[in-house]
């Protein structure tokens, strides 16, 4: 898992070879004024999810976790509340994976909560189990999909 702030992508974009395209595409659009929905870059291989998800309760929220792709989740009007617990330790699943989805839900608590601020990116890859949309209200955020 990895925290950062927008302005400082460049230390981390040698993890993958599509991330400096990414923040590229990220820092030259606004998104608020877009509609939701899929933003296709490189067909399967990386798009973003633009959306409006109403957040949840820190008691309400699953952690999940992704086999085929890196997340990059950047909140764009609002602050959320992210939840994070390693892979390695999570033992309470309680949706098995989707091949489909590449998506399986634990109901194991997070060990460890955190703020991600507008302006701010949150990587995370297989080994991150993460409860993302925590808090009240709604909250406009991208959510960018890179395969493996």
């Amino acid at each position: 898992m990895i925290l950062g702030n927008l302005n400082d992508t460049k230390r981390v974009e040698g993890l993958h070879p599509l991330l400096p395209s990414l923040f590229e595409y990220i820092k030259a659009h606004d998104f608020l004024s877009g509609p939701v929905g899929r933003i296709e870059l490189q067909g399967e291989s990386l798009f973003i999810n633009n959306d409006n998800p109403a957040m949840k309760p820190q008691s309400a929220q699953l952690i999940e976790v992704h086999r085929r792709y890196i997340d990059v989740h950047v909140p764009l009007d609002t602050a959320e509340t992210v939840g994070w617990k390693p892979l390695c330790d999570l033992s309470e699943l309680c949706r098995p994976y989707s091949e489909e989805k590449d998506i399986a839900f634990y109901a194991d608590r997070p060990s460890t909560y955190f703020t991600v601020y507008p302006g701010q990116f949150l990587i995370v890859f297989p080994e991150d189990g993460h409860a993302p949309i925590i808090g009240e209200g709604s909250i406009r955020k991208i959510c960018a999909k890179i395969k493996l």
